[in-house]
Protein backbone atom coordinates (compact mmCIF):
# COMPACT_ATOMS: atom_id res chain seq x y z
CA UNK A 1 0.00 0.00 0.00
CA UNK A 2 2.74 2.34 0.72
CA UNK A 3 4.66 1.64 -2.50
CA UNK A 4 1.08 2.78 -4.30
CA UNK A 5 1.15 6.24 -2.06
CA UNK A 6 4.67 7.03 -3.10
CA UNK A 7 3.83 6.08 -6.49
CA UNK A 8 1.25 8.44 -6.41
CA UNK A 9 3.20 11.16 -4.69
CA UNK A 10 5.83 10.87 -7.30
CA UNK A 11 3.30 11.10 -10.39
CA UNK A 12 1.85 14.59 -8.61
CA UNK A 13 4.97 15.67 -8.38
CA UNK A 14 5.93 15.39 -12.01
CA UNK A 15 2.32 16.60 -12.76
CA UNK A 16 2.88 19.76 -10.64
CA UNK A 17 6.54 20.11 -11.64
CA UNK A 18 5.26 19.66 -15.63
CA UNK A 19 2.63 22.33 -15.14
CA UNK A 20 5.43 24.92 -13.02
CA UNK A 21 7.83 24.37 -16.11
CA UNK A 22 5.15 24.76 -18.52
CA UNK A 23 4.33 28.06 -17.50
CA UNK A 24 7.48 29.59 -16.46
CA UNK A 25 8.25 28.48 -20.26
CA UNK A 26 4.91 30.34 -21.00
CA UNK A 27 6.08 33.58 -19.79
CA UNK A 28 10.22 33.19 -20.79
CA UNK A 29 8.73 32.84 -24.58
CA UNK A 30 7.02 36.07 -23.95
CA UNK A 31 9.43 37.98 -22.28
CA UNK A 32 12.76 37.41 -23.83
CA UNK A 33 11.18 35.20 -26.72
CA UNK A 34 9.69 38.38 -28.36
CA UNK A 35 13.19 39.83 -27.95
CA UNK A 36 14.77 37.12 -30.24
CA UNK A 37 12.21 36.94 -32.80
CA UNK A 38 12.83 40.63 -33.29
CA UNK A 39 16.11 40.14 -33.48
CA UNK A 40 15.87 37.54 -36.29
CA UNK A 41 13.08 38.86 -38.40
CA UNK A 42 15.00 42.64 -38.48
CA UNK A 43 18.25 40.96 -38.93
CA UNK A 44 17.27 38.41 -41.91
CA UNK A 45 14.90 40.81 -43.75
CA UNK A 46 17.93 43.41 -43.08
CA UNK A 47 20.22 40.86 -44.87
CA UNK A 48 17.99 40.00 -47.48
CA UNK A 49 17.61 43.77 -48.37
CA UNK A 50 20.96 44.56 -47.96
CA UNK A 51 22.31 41.98 -50.33
CA UNK A 52 19.14 42.27 -52.45
CA UNK A 53 21.62 45.13 -55.09
CA UNK A 54 24.70 42.71 -55.34
CA UNK A 55 22.35 39.22 -55.47
CA UNK A 56 21.03 41.13 -58.83
CA UNK A 57 24.49 42.09 -59.98
CA UNK A 58 26.04 39.10 -59.25
CA UNK A 59 23.48 36.59 -60.79
CA UNK A 60 23.36 39.26 -64.44
CA UNK A 61 26.78 39.37 -64.22
CA UNK A 62 27.20 35.32 -63.96
CA UNK A 63 24.67 34.70 -66.36
CA UNK A 64 25.75 37.14 -68.91
CA UNK A 65 29.45 35.70 -68.60
CA UNK A 66 28.73 32.02 -68.21
CA UNK A 67 29.50 29.63 -71.32
CA UNK A 68 27.26 27.28 -70.51
CA UNK A 69 24.23 28.64 -71.55
CA UNK A 70 23.47 30.41 -75.09
CA UNK A 71 22.19 33.15 -76.47
CA UNK A 72 18.69 32.35 -76.21
CA UNK A 73 18.86 30.54 -72.54
CA UNK A 74 20.38 33.81 -71.18
CA UNK A 75 17.49 36.05 -72.77
CA UNK A 76 14.82 33.57 -71.25
CA UNK A 77 16.76 33.66 -68.17
CA UNK A 78 16.92 37.23 -67.94
CA UNK A 79 13.47 37.81 -68.41
CA UNK A 80 12.43 35.51 -66.05
CA UNK A 81 14.90 36.69 -63.29
CA UNK A 82 12.33 39.53 -62.20
CA UNK A 83 9.76 37.02 -61.13
CA UNK A 84 12.28 35.14 -59.75
CA UNK A 85 13.16 37.59 -57.63
CA UNK A 86 10.10 38.70 -56.66
CA UNK A 87 9.45 35.21 -55.79
CA UNK A 88 12.30 35.43 -53.62
CA UNK A 89 12.04 38.30 -51.35
CA UNK A 90 8.24 37.22 -50.36
CA UNK A 91 8.94 34.09 -49.98
CA UNK A 92 12.24 34.99 -47.80
CA UNK A 93 10.30 37.54 -45.95
CA UNK A 94 7.64 35.46 -45.14
CA UNK A 95 10.47 32.34 -43.98
CA UNK A 96 12.32 35.23 -41.68
CA UNK A 97 9.04 35.80 -39.87
CA UNK A 98 7.93 32.33 -39.14
CA UNK A 99 11.13 30.87 -38.55
CA UNK A 100 11.69 34.15 -36.03
CA UNK A 101 8.38 33.37 -34.66
CA UNK A 102 9.17 29.67 -34.35
CA UNK A 103 12.52 30.24 -32.71
CA UNK A 104 11.48 33.22 -30.39
CA UNK A 105 8.51 31.04 -29.18
CA UNK A 106 9.58 27.43 -28.75
CA UNK A 107 13.26 27.79 -27.33
CA UNK A 108 13.12 29.44 -24.10
CA UNK A 109 9.48 27.11 -23.45
CA UNK A 110 11.73 23.64 -24.90
CA UNK A 111 15.16 25.18 -22.91
CA UNK A 112 12.67 24.99 -19.62
CA UNK A 113 12.15 21.49 -20.10
CA UNK A 114 15.43 20.47 -20.91
CA UNK A 115 16.52 21.34 -17.42
CA UNK A 116 15.03 18.10 -16.19
CA UNK A 117 18.24 16.24 -17.78
CA UNK A 118 20.23 17.93 -14.73
CA UNK A 119 20.16 15.43 -11.55
CA UNK A 120 20.85 18.20 -8.71
CA UNK A 121 17.41 19.46 -7.59
CA UNK A 122 19.20 23.45 -7.36
CA UNK A 123 21.07 23.01 -10.65
CA UNK A 124 17.70 21.87 -12.40
CA UNK A 125 15.97 24.86 -10.92
CA UNK A 126 18.67 27.29 -11.57
CA UNK A 127 18.49 26.01 -15.28
CA UNK A 128 14.45 26.08 -15.22
CA UNK A 129 14.77 30.11 -14.96
CA UNK A 130 18.03 30.95 -16.35
CA UNK A 131 18.19 28.58 -19.95
CA UNK A 132 16.20 30.17 -22.99
CA UNK A 133 16.78 33.31 -22.32
CA UNK A 134 20.26 35.36 -22.96
CA UNK A 135 21.07 31.80 -24.73
CA UNK A 136 17.53 32.34 -26.93
CA UNK A 137 18.97 36.06 -28.11
CA UNK A 138 22.55 34.67 -28.79
CA UNK A 139 21.20 32.35 -30.65
CA UNK A 140 18.77 34.30 -33.13
CA UNK A 141 22.24 36.09 -33.74
CA UNK A 142 23.93 33.26 -34.55
CA UNK A 143 20.98 32.41 -37.10
CA UNK A 144 20.83 35.71 -38.55
CA UNK A 145 24.93 35.48 -38.88
CA UNK A 146 24.77 32.29 -40.60
CA UNK A 147 21.98 33.09 -42.77
CA UNK A 148 24.26 36.33 -43.99
CA UNK A 149 27.13 33.73 -44.97
CA UNK A 150 24.22 31.89 -46.85
CA UNK A 151 23.34 34.96 -48.75
CA UNK A 152 26.93 36.16 -49.01
CA UNK A 153 29.58 33.70 -49.47
CA UNK A 154 27.80 30.60 -50.20
CA UNK A 155 25.54 32.62 -53.05
CA UNK A 156 29.11 34.18 -54.62
CA UNK A 157 30.74 30.94 -54.65
CA UNK A 158 27.95 29.33 -56.48
CA UNK A 159 27.59 32.59 -59.23
CA UNK A 160 31.36 32.48 -59.35
CA UNK A 161 31.36 28.68 -60.30
CA UNK A 162 28.47 29.40 -62.53
CA UNK A 163 30.44 31.97 -64.48
CA UNK A 164 33.62 30.65 -65.13
CA UNK A 165 31.75 26.76 -66.22
CA UNK A 166 32.46 26.62 -69.83
CA UNK A 167 30.38 23.72 -70.18
CA UNK A 168 31.05 19.85 -70.48
CA UNK A 169 30.23 19.89 -74.34
CA UNK A 170 30.39 23.67 -74.83
CA UNK A 171 27.06 26.06 -74.51
CA UNK A 172 24.02 24.26 -73.80
CA UNK A 173 21.56 25.43 -77.24
CA UNK A 174 18.06 26.32 -76.63
CA UNK A 175 16.05 27.70 -79.72
CA UNK A 176 14.05 30.51 -79.20
CA UNK A 177 10.75 28.14 -79.95
CA UNK A 178 11.65 26.83 -76.21
CA UNK A 179 11.57 29.96 -74.44
CA UNK A 180 7.81 30.45 -74.27
CA UNK A 181 7.37 26.54 -73.68
CA UNK A 182 10.05 27.25 -70.03
CA UNK A 183 8.46 30.17 -68.72
CA UNK A 184 4.97 28.66 -69.57
CA UNK A 185 6.03 25.49 -67.86
CA UNK A 186 7.00 26.83 -65.22
CA UNK A 187 4.11 29.14 -64.65
CA UNK A 188 1.56 26.16 -64.88
CA UNK A 189 4.38 24.42 -62.92
CA UNK A 190 3.16 27.31 -60.29
CA UNK A 191 -0.43 26.70 -60.80
CA UNK A 192 -1.03 23.04 -60.53
CA UNK A 193 1.89 22.33 -57.53
CA UNK A 194 0.62 25.19 -54.68
CA UNK A 195 -2.98 24.32 -54.91
CA UNK A 196 -3.01 20.22 -55.06
CA UNK A 197 0.37 20.51 -52.51
CA UNK A 198 -1.47 22.53 -50.35
CA UNK A 199 -5.08 20.75 -50.68
CA UNK A 200 -3.06 17.35 -50.13
CA UNK A 201 -0.96 18.24 -46.95
CA UNK A 202 -4.27 19.79 -45.33
CA UNK A 203 -6.57 16.89 -46.19
CA UNK A 204 -3.56 14.38 -44.57
CA UNK A 205 -2.95 16.55 -41.96
CA UNK A 206 -5.76 15.26 -39.32
CA UNK A 207 -4.00 11.82 -40.47
CA UNK A 208 -0.54 13.16 -39.01
CA UNK A 209 -2.13 15.15 -36.05
CA UNK A 210 -3.92 11.66 -34.96
CA UNK A 211 -1.44 8.95 -35.69
CA UNK A 212 1.18 11.37 -34.04
CA UNK A 213 -0.88 11.40 -30.79
CA UNK A 214 -1.94 7.78 -31.05
CA UNK A 215 2.52 7.23 -31.43
CA UNK A 216 3.00 9.32 -28.49
CA UNK A 217 0.24 8.50 -26.15
CA UNK A 218 0.93 4.48 -26.72
CA UNK A 219 4.72 5.51 -25.67
CA UNK A 220 3.31 6.95 -22.40
CA UNK A 221 0.84 4.58 -21.35
CA UNK A 222 3.75 1.57 -22.21
CA UNK A 223 6.79 3.87 -20.93
CA UNK A 224 8.48 3.16 -24.42
CA UNK A 225 10.14 5.55 -26.03
CA UNK A 226 10.89 8.96 -24.76
CA UNK A 227 9.09 7.92 -21.90
CA UNK A 228 11.25 5.36 -20.48
CA UNK A 229 13.70 7.51 -19.41
CA UNK A 230 12.67 10.11 -16.39
CA UNK A 231 15.20 12.62 -18.14
CA UNK A 232 12.86 13.14 -20.92
CA UNK A 233 9.53 12.75 -19.75
CA UNK A 234 8.64 16.50 -19.55
CA UNK A 235 9.81 17.11 -23.30
CA UNK A 236 7.66 14.09 -24.40
CA UNK A 237 5.05 15.73 -22.53
CA UNK A 238 5.80 19.16 -24.26
CA UNK A 239 5.67 17.36 -27.61
CA UNK A 240 1.90 15.73 -26.95
CA UNK A 241 0.90 19.57 -26.09
CA UNK A 242 2.65 21.11 -28.88
CA UNK A 243 2.17 18.13 -31.86
CA UNK A 244 -0.73 20.54 -33.55
CA UNK A 245 1.37 23.02 -34.45
CA UNK A 246 4.24 20.87 -35.34
CA UNK A 247 1.31 19.38 -37.75
CA UNK A 248 0.97 22.73 -38.74
CA UNK A 249 4.68 23.18 -39.96
CA UNK A 250 4.46 20.67 -41.43
CA UNK A 251 1.87 21.88 -43.97
CA UNK A 252 3.37 25.81 -44.18
CA UNK A 253 6.73 23.81 -45.55
CA UNK A 254 4.70 21.64 -47.84
CA UNK A 255 3.21 24.83 -48.70
CA UNK A 256 6.74 26.54 -49.48
CA UNK A 257 8.63 23.65 -51.32
CA UNK A 258 5.59 23.77 -53.64
CA UNK A 259 6.84 27.08 -55.43
CA UNK A 260 10.27 25.43 -56.05
CA UNK A 261 9.04 22.03 -57.01
CA UNK A 262 6.87 24.11 -59.79
CA UNK A 263 9.54 26.19 -61.13
CA UNK A 264 11.70 23.19 -61.91
CA UNK A 265 9.54 22.22 -64.54
CA UNK A 266 11.38 25.25 -66.81
CA UNK A 267 14.21 23.28 -66.18
CA UNK A 268 12.52 20.15 -67.21
CA UNK A 269 11.14 21.59 -70.71
CA UNK A 270 14.71 22.90 -71.18
CA UNK A 271 16.52 19.49 -70.65
CA UNK A 272 14.38 17.37 -72.71
CA UNK A 273 13.64 19.72 -75.18
CA UNK A 274 9.72 19.01 -74.39
CA UNK A 275 6.94 21.02 -73.33
CA UNK A 276 4.91 17.98 -73.00
CA UNK A 277 7.43 16.63 -70.90
CA UNK A 278 7.68 19.49 -68.81
CA UNK A 279 3.75 19.11 -68.26
CA UNK A 280 4.31 15.48 -67.47
CA UNK A 281 6.85 16.45 -64.49
CA UNK A 282 4.00 18.85 -63.30
CA UNK A 283 1.53 15.76 -62.97
CA UNK A 284 3.95 13.25 -61.86
CA UNK A 285 5.00 15.56 -59.04
CA UNK A 286 1.94 15.74 -57.54
CA UNK A 287 1.60 11.84 -57.41
CA UNK A 288 5.00 11.43 -56.15
CA UNK A 289 3.99 14.14 -53.23
CA UNK A 290 0.92 11.77 -52.41
CA UNK A 291 2.79 8.79 -52.37
CA UNK A 292 5.70 10.28 -50.58
CA UNK A 293 3.21 11.61 -47.67
CA UNK A 294 1.36 7.77 -47.68
CA UNK A 295 4.75 6.43 -46.64
CA UNK A 296 5.45 8.86 -44.01
CA UNK A 297 2.13 8.13 -42.58
CA UNK A 298 1.53 4.56 -42.91
CA UNK A 299 -1.88 4.81 -45.55
CA UNK A 300 -2.28 2.59 -48.42
CA UNK A 301 0.89 2.39 -50.96
CA UNK A 302 1.07 4.48 -53.91
CA UNK A 303 -0.92 6.84 -55.17
CA UNK A 304 -4.21 7.08 -57.28
CA UNK A 305 -2.79 9.54 -58.96
CA UNK A 306 -1.18 9.39 -62.32
CA UNK A 307 2.52 9.58 -62.57
CA UNK A 308 3.97 9.86 -66.31
CA UNK A 309 6.97 9.42 -66.83
CA UNK A 310 8.86 12.72 -68.06
CA UNK A 311 12.28 11.22 -69.00
CA UNK A 312 13.39 10.28 -72.07
CA UNK A 313 16.13 7.95 -70.49
CA UNK A 314 17.16 7.43 -66.75
CA UNK A 315 20.13 9.63 -66.22
CA UNK A 316 22.95 7.63 -65.32
CA UNK A 317 26.42 9.42 -63.67
CA UNK A 318 29.05 9.37 -66.97
CA UNK A 319 32.34 8.61 -64.72
CA UNK A 320 35.36 6.95 -66.27
CA UNK A 321 36.11 5.62 -63.10
CA UNK A 322 34.76 2.41 -62.02
CA UNK A 323 31.77 2.23 -59.41
CA UNK A 324 30.81 -0.35 -57.03
CA UNK A 325 27.09 -0.65 -56.30
CA UNK A 326 26.22 0.61 -52.60
CA UNK A 327 22.86 -0.36 -50.83
CA UNK A 328 21.52 1.98 -48.33
CA UNK A 329 18.78 1.34 -45.68
CA UNK A 330 16.58 4.14 -46.73
CA UNK A 331 17.59 4.08 -50.91
CA UNK A 332 19.88 4.93 -53.01
CA UNK A 333 20.66 8.98 -53.31
CA UNK A 334 22.44 9.08 -56.44
CA UNK A 335 23.39 12.55 -56.66
CA UNK A 336 23.55 15.90 -54.08
CA UNK A 337 20.39 17.26 -55.25
CA UNK A 338 17.61 14.81 -55.33
CA UNK A 339 14.12 15.67 -57.46
CA UNK A 340 11.89 14.15 -54.00
CA UNK A 341 8.98 16.72 -53.23
CA UNK A 342 9.35 17.98 -49.91
CA UNK A 343 7.01 17.87 -47.13
CA UNK A 344 9.22 17.91 -43.72
CA UNK A 345 7.11 15.37 -41.39
CA UNK A 346 8.32 14.43 -38.17
CA UNK A 347 8.63 10.45 -38.48
CA UNK A 348 6.23 8.33 -36.94
CA UNK A 349 7.46 5.07 -36.55
CA UNK A 350 7.73 3.89 -32.81
CA UNK A 351 10.38 5.60 -30.98
CA UNK A 352 13.56 4.37 -29.32
CA UNK A 353 15.34 5.08 -25.91
CA UNK A 354 17.70 7.47 -25.00
CA UNK A 355 20.01 4.64 -24.20
CA UNK A 356 19.38 2.96 -27.66
CA UNK A 357 19.27 5.99 -30.13
CA UNK A 358 22.99 6.64 -28.11
CA UNK A 359 24.71 4.33 -30.29
CA UNK A 360 24.26 6.31 -32.85
CA UNK A 361 26.02 8.81 -35.05
CA UNK A 362 25.05 12.04 -34.29
CA UNK A 363 25.16 14.89 -36.70
CA UNK A 364 27.35 16.90 -34.25
CA UNK A 365 29.99 14.19 -34.26
CA UNK A 366 30.19 14.26 -37.95
CA UNK A 367 30.68 18.33 -37.74
CA UNK A 368 32.95 17.91 -34.84
CA UNK A 369 35.15 15.33 -36.89
CA UNK A 370 35.28 17.49 -39.62
CA UNK A 371 36.60 19.97 -38.16
CA UNK A 372 39.05 18.51 -35.77
CA UNK A 373 40.14 16.97 -38.80
CA UNK A 374 40.42 20.14 -40.86
CA UNK A 375 42.79 21.07 -37.84
CA UNK A 376 45.13 19.08 -37.31
CA UNK A 377 45.61 18.43 -41.22
CA UNK A 378 46.18 22.52 -41.47
CA UNK A 379 49.07 22.18 -38.87
CA UNK A 380 50.10 19.72 -41.03
CA UNK A 381 50.36 21.75 -44.12
CA UNK A 382 51.53 24.30 -41.48
CA UNK A 383 54.50 22.63 -40.71
CA UNK A 384 55.16 21.74 -44.30
CA UNK A 385 55.08 25.36 -45.71
CA UNK A 386 52.05 24.46 -47.90
CA UNK A 387 50.09 27.01 -46.26
CA UNK A 388 51.17 30.32 -45.35
CA UNK A 389 50.03 33.04 -42.49
CA UNK A 390 49.37 35.58 -45.08
CA UNK A 391 47.02 33.10 -46.76
CA UNK A 392 45.03 32.59 -43.52
CA UNK A 393 45.11 36.19 -42.93
CA UNK A 394 44.11 36.41 -46.54
CA UNK A 395 40.94 34.59 -46.06
CA UNK A 396 39.64 35.86 -43.11
CA UNK A 397 40.08 39.44 -44.69
CA UNK A 398 37.94 37.94 -47.45
CA UNK A 399 40.34 38.33 -50.13
CA UNK A 400 38.98 36.68 -53.55
CA UNK A 401 42.78 36.01 -54.59
CA UNK A 402 44.24 32.80 -56.37
CA UNK A 403 45.86 31.66 -53.17
CA UNK A 404 42.80 31.51 -51.20
CA UNK A 405 41.08 28.44 -52.29
CA UNK A 406 43.53 26.62 -50.49
CA UNK A 407 42.57 27.64 -47.45
CA UNK A 408 39.02 27.74 -48.30
CA UNK A 409 38.82 24.28 -49.95
CA UNK A 410 42.55 22.83 -50.09
CA UNK A 411 42.47 22.28 -46.66
CA UNK A 412 38.74 20.15 -46.16
CA UNK A 413 39.62 17.85 -49.38
CA UNK A 414 43.39 17.50 -47.63
CA UNK A 415 41.45 16.07 -44.01
CA UNK A 416 38.95 14.74 -46.39
CA UNK A 417 41.23 12.36 -48.04
CA UNK A 418 42.85 11.16 -45.30
CA UNK A 419 39.66 10.34 -43.76
CA UNK A 420 38.99 8.65 -47.04
CA UNK A 421 42.27 6.41 -47.12
CA UNK A 422 42.11 5.49 -43.48
CA UNK A 423 38.61 4.12 -43.52
CA UNK A 424 40.03 1.74 -46.48
CA UNK A 425 43.15 1.18 -44.52
CA UNK A 426 40.92 0.25 -41.40
CA UNK A 427 38.55 -1.84 -43.91
CA UNK A 428 35.31 -0.13 -43.10
CA UNK A 429 32.51 -0.48 -44.72
CA UNK A 430 31.43 3.46 -44.19
CA UNK A 431 33.76 6.32 -42.55
CA UNK A 432 35.90 5.99 -39.56
CA UNK A 433 36.26 9.10 -37.20
CA UNK A 434 38.71 10.22 -35.26
CA UNK A 435 37.60 8.90 -32.40
CA UNK A 436 37.63 5.59 -33.78
CA UNK A 437 33.46 5.47 -33.94
CA UNK A 438 32.75 3.96 -37.73
CA UNK A 439 29.50 5.51 -39.93
CA UNK A 440 27.54 3.19 -41.93
CA UNK A 441 24.12 3.56 -43.53
CA UNK A 442 22.67 1.46 -40.24
CA UNK A 443 24.37 3.94 -37.90
CA UNK A 444 24.70 7.61 -39.61
CA UNK A 445 22.67 10.40 -38.79
CA UNK A 446 18.83 10.46 -39.95
CA UNK A 447 18.91 13.54 -41.87
CA UNK A 448 18.00 14.85 -45.28
CA UNK A 449 21.15 16.75 -45.60
CA UNK A 450 23.44 13.40 -44.34
CA UNK A 451 21.13 11.61 -47.05
CA UNK A 452 22.19 13.88 -49.89
CA UNK A 453 26.40 13.74 -48.84
CA UNK A 454 26.28 10.46 -47.15
CA UNK A 455 25.93 8.58 -50.72
CA UNK A 456 28.34 10.25 -52.67
CA UNK A 457 31.15 9.91 -50.37
CA UNK A 458 30.54 6.04 -49.92
CA UNK A 459 30.47 5.85 -53.78
CA UNK A 460 33.63 8.34 -54.00
CA UNK A 461 35.38 6.05 -51.15
CA UNK A 462 34.74 2.67 -53.14
CA UNK A 463 36.43 4.75 -56.55
CA UNK A 464 39.53 5.18 -53.83
CA UNK A 465 39.16 1.66 -53.51
CA UNK A 466 38.82 -0.21 -56.23
CA UNK A 467 41.78 1.52 -58.55
CA UNK A 468 44.54 0.97 -55.27
CA UNK A 469 46.11 4.10 -55.36
CA UNK A 470 50.59 3.45 -54.31
CA UNK A 471 51.68 5.50 -51.62
CA UNK A 472 53.46 7.93 -54.30
CA UNK A 473 50.09 8.60 -56.32
CA UNK A 474 47.76 9.19 -52.89
CA UNK A 475 50.79 12.10 -52.32
CA UNK A 476 50.57 13.09 -55.83
CA UNK A 477 46.52 13.20 -55.08
CA UNK A 478 46.87 15.70 -52.20
CA UNK A 479 48.73 17.88 -54.05
CA UNK A 480 46.32 18.03 -56.40
CA UNK A 481 43.25 18.87 -53.90
CA UNK A 482 45.18 20.89 -51.98
CA UNK A 483 47.07 22.87 -54.64
CA UNK A 484 44.68 22.62 -57.40
CA UNK A 485 46.37 24.48 -60.49
CA UNK A 486 49.30 26.49 -58.02
CA UNK A 487 52.11 24.80 -60.43
CA UNK A 488 54.59 27.22 -58.45
CA UNK A 489 53.84 26.03 -55.05
CA UNK A 490 53.17 22.41 -56.16
CA UNK A 491 56.98 22.20 -56.94
CA UNK A 492 57.98 23.67 -53.67
CA UNK A 493 55.56 20.95 -52.01
CA UNK A 494 58.32 18.25 -51.77
CA UNK A 495 56.26 15.49 -50.22
CA UNK A 496 57.79 12.35 -52.32
CA UNK A 497 55.14 12.01 -54.78
CA UNK A 498 55.14 10.30 -58.10
CA UNK A 499 52.47 11.64 -60.98
CA UNK A 500 51.22 8.90 -62.93
CA UNK A 501 52.61 7.96 -66.43
CA UNK A 502 49.80 6.30 -67.42
CA UNK A 503 47.36 9.00 -69.20
CA UNK A 504 44.58 6.72 -68.17
CA UNK A 505 45.40 6.31 -64.05
CA UNK A 506 46.22 10.44 -64.59
CA UNK A 507 42.25 10.81 -65.41
CA UNK A 508 41.47 8.37 -62.90
CA UNK A 509 42.70 10.39 -60.02
CA UNK A 510 41.80 14.05 -61.92
CA UNK A 511 38.26 12.19 -61.36
CA UNK A 512 38.46 11.68 -57.94
CA UNK A 513 40.44 15.25 -56.96
CA UNK A 514 37.54 16.61 -59.10
CA UNK A 515 34.70 14.75 -57.60
CA UNK A 516 36.61 15.33 -53.76
CA UNK A 517 36.38 19.04 -54.10
CA UNK A 518 33.00 19.07 -55.49
CA UNK A 519 31.62 17.51 -52.68
CA UNK A 520 33.28 19.51 -50.42
CA UNK A 521 32.41 22.49 -52.20
CA UNK A 522 29.08 21.59 -51.18
CA UNK A 523 29.58 20.92 -48.17
CA UNK A 524 31.19 24.33 -47.19
CA UNK A 525 28.12 25.95 -48.69
CA UNK A 526 26.01 25.23 -45.56
CA UNK A 527 24.68 27.18 -43.03
CA UNK A 528 26.95 27.25 -39.79
CA UNK A 529 29.95 25.75 -41.81
CA UNK A 530 31.92 28.42 -42.64
CA UNK A 531 31.27 30.09 -38.88
CA UNK A 532 33.06 27.64 -37.20
CA UNK A 533 35.35 27.05 -40.30
CA UNK A 534 36.44 30.33 -39.13
CA UNK A 535 37.68 29.27 -36.21
CA UNK A 536 39.67 26.68 -37.12
CA UNK A 537 41.65 28.97 -39.23
CA UNK A 538 41.89 31.75 -36.67
CA UNK A 539 43.65 28.27 -34.34
CA UNK A 540 45.56 27.91 -37.40
CA UNK A 541 46.72 31.20 -37.34
CA UNK A 542 47.68 31.29 -34.11
CA UNK A 543 49.15 28.30 -34.68
CA UNK A 544 51.21 29.14 -37.60
CA UNK A 545 52.92 32.57 -35.56
CA UNK A 546 50.60 34.39 -37.72
CA UNK A 547 49.09 36.82 -34.90
CA UNK A 548 51.27 39.96 -34.36
CA UNK A 549 51.13 40.93 -30.77
CA UNK A 550 54.11 43.02 -30.58
CA UNK A 551 52.13 46.02 -29.21
CA UNK A 552 50.90 44.07 -26.39
CA UNK A 553 54.51 43.67 -25.37
CA UNK A 554 54.15 39.45 -26.13
CA UNK A 555 56.72 36.91 -27.54
CA UNK A 556 54.69 34.59 -28.48
CA UNK A 557 56.09 30.90 -29.46
CA UNK A 558 53.70 28.03 -30.53
CA UNK A 559 53.80 24.33 -29.39
CA UNK A 560 53.36 21.77 -31.44
CA UNK A 561 50.31 20.46 -29.41
CA UNK A 562 48.15 23.08 -30.42
CA UNK A 563 48.60 25.81 -27.40
CA UNK A 564 49.72 29.16 -27.69
CA UNK A 565 52.91 30.40 -25.19
CA UNK A 566 52.77 34.01 -24.61
CA UNK A 567 55.76 35.22 -22.65
CA UNK A 568 56.61 38.33 -20.97
CA UNK A 569 59.36 39.36 -18.66
CA UNK A 570 57.39 38.11 -15.59
CA UNK A 571 54.59 36.45 -17.04
CA UNK A 572 53.49 32.89 -19.41
CA UNK A 573 50.18 33.12 -21.00
CA UNK A 574 49.33 30.20 -21.90
CA UNK A 575 46.08 29.23 -23.83
CA UNK A 576 44.29 25.94 -25.12
CA UNK A 577 43.08 26.15 -28.86
CA UNK A 578 40.32 24.17 -29.31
Amino acid sequence: MSFHVKDWLKTIFVVFGFCLVLILGAIKSVIFGLVAALVLIVGSVGVIFGFLPAHIVWTIHAIVKTGKFDAPLKVAILICLPALFAIWLGLSIAGSVLVGIGYGFFTPWVSSFEAFRYDDVSERFHHCLVDGTWTAIKGSCTVVRDFKDVCYHSYRRIMNELRGSPGSDGPQPLRFIHIPACIIAGLLGLIVEIPLYTAIAIVKSPFMLFKGWQRLIHDMISREGPFLESACIPIAGLTIILWPLIVLGSVVMAIFSSFFVGLYASVVVYQERSFRRGVAFVIAMVAAFDEYSNDWLYLREGSILPKPSYRKKKTSESSELPTVQNYSVKGKFTSVLSEAPGMIMPTLTSSRSVREAIHEVKMFQMWEHMMRSCEIKGKELIDASVITPADLHNWLKGKDTSDSAIVDVGVQCYAFLHTVMNSIKGGSEGLLLLDGTEVTYLNRPEDRLMDWFFHPIMILKDQVKIIQLEEKEVRFLEKVVVLGNHAARMMRWENQCSPPQDTVRAAQIEGISRRMIGIMRSISMLPTFRRRYRHIVKALLVYSGGIEESSKGFSNTISKDGSTRSRTSNTVVSTEIA
